[in-house]
């Protein structure tokens, strides 16, 4: 018997939901899970604002790209800071 419609669009969605979830896990190294204290997290919105970033994920990841630009001995020095 011949598929209707909505079961072959639920087939496509599957279809597409799986590929989008094999995507994230090729190009996913690892899921990072950190508690964040009141302090830090104050931090956090105040350079989201600052810097008109919307996502914690992308703040992290663009601090984390732009931190490891730095020469060792200025990361050194800039990660001795408490």
């Amino acid at each position: 018997m011949a598929k209707s419609a909505t079961e072959r669009k639920r087939e496509q969605r599957a279809r597409d939901k799986l590929k989008a979830e094999e995507r994230r896990a090729r190009l996913l190294a690892y899921s990072l899970k950190v508690d964040v204290y009141q302090g830090t997290a104050d931090h956090i919105e105040r350079i989201k604002q600052v810097a008109s970033i919307d996502e914690v994920q992308d703040l992290l990841t663009r601090a984390i790209h732009n931190i490891s630009r730095l020469d060792d001995d200025v990361l050194r020095a800039f990660l001795a800071e408490p």
